[in-house]
């Protein structure tokens, strides 16, 4: 995964890297957090969480496992990297939701 996103990366050049992480896919909770690290580490600018058409797509508690993630890559590397939910949100409840996730995790 790694080597693969820096190979897209190299070839975006100065475009920005959203890296669509299928979070329901990865089976832990562990491993979003590892796929979402790898990808910031590998260049990633934005990573989302899912295509929005998977079965199970962006849940809070996938989102705060993400922020997490960024969060600690923010302070090891002072790069800051977005963070785009995809899939599940369908009020506006939902989305206050996740304002208030992504304002109490990364400011």
């Amino acid at each position: 995964l790694y080597h693969e996103i820096v190979t897209m990366k190299h070839a975006c050049g100065i475009a920005k890297l959203k890296t669509i992480l299928a979070v329901g896919e990865l089976g832990s909770l562990s491993n979003v957090y590892k796929a979402s690290f790898v990808a910031m580490e590998a260049g990633s600018d934005f990573i989302k969480t899912s295509t929005g058409k998977e079965v199970i797509n962006a849940t809070l508690t996938t989102g705060l496992v993400m922020c997490r993630a960024i969060k600690d890559y923010y302070k090891i590397s002072g790069r800051k990297v977005g963070l785009k939910p995809a899939g599940g949100l369908k009020t506006a409840q939902d989305c206050i939701d996740w304002l208030i996730l992504v304002k109490e995790e990364l400011g």
